[in-house]
């Protein structure tokens, strides 16, 4: 248990730099991760409130179906999430205002924008999981649903990205009566960010390090997480 600070501060660094690969993703205006997708849209319809702010809001939702779907199952420590989304959702924020000077115009930059973005993320992701501390709310409700649902991860997985996707384009339909928030940068990162997580497990030494510090080799949450970016 000596080790689960620095757990916990590598959780939230992986957490940190998962802030600005979203960033970098969404302002390559070629469309935003999926799992940041309705936040997005709901951003562009009423930027009065912030794209970090409607992120909060949603994976507060995200928790609170947690609660109802699991009751007693859900562990105290999980309510961690809500620190995990407090500081994901208000580094967004810092990280789009630190790129707001960054607008790509032409197609290459935003292309080399989109890439950048994913590796980053994919990175973040992988500092992230590595300590097995708890699960991000989108994760989570992720876990609740196949839990319930007696649903193989990767499947719920799937099925709940599409979800997002399908969500977000209805709203942005809605609001803008076409696409906005959406388009080739979503199918791209959603396919792409997987593949670049095993490349970092496998040849970023950090990662090893982190593993190092956990108590349990292959825990649920290391088998979900392997489910998650096989």
């Amino acid at each position: 248990m000596n080790k689960l600070p620095q757990r916990c501060f590598y959780f939230f660094l992986g957490l940190a730099i998962n802030s600005f690969g979203v960033a970098f993703i969404t302002k390559s205006a070629l469309g935003t991760s999926q799992i940041s997708s309705i936040p997005y849209v709901f951003n562009l319809r009423f930027p009065h409130i912030s794209f970090g702010m409607f992120t909060f809001i949603f994976n507060m939702i995200f928790i609170l179906i947690q609660i109802a779907v699991l009751r007693k199952d859900f562990h105290p420590i999980q309510f961690l999430q809500i620190a995990a989304n407090l500081l994901f959702s208000s580094l967004i924020d810092v990280s789009m205002y630190a790129l707001s000077w960054f607008d790509p115009e032409s197609l290459p930059l935003r292309l080399i924008s989109l890439a950048v973005g994913c590796m980053i993320l994919a990175v973040g992701i992988s500092i992230e999981v590595a300590p097995d501390v708890i699960v991000v709310p989108g994760e989570g409700i992720v876990k609740a649903i196949s839990w319930a649902s007696h649903k193989e991860f990767g499947t719920v997985k799937l099925c709940f990205d599409v979800t997002l996707i399908v969500i977000a384009a209805v709203f942005s339909l809605l609001f803008f009566h076409r696409l906005r928030g959406l388009g080739i940068g979503t199918v791209v990162s959603a396919a792409a960010i997987g593949k670049l997580v095993s490349l970092v497990d496998h040849h970023f030494p950090l990662i090893q390090h982190i593993r190092r510090l956990t108590l349990k080799k292959d825990s649920a949450y290391s088998r979900a997480a392997s489910a998650k970016h096989a």
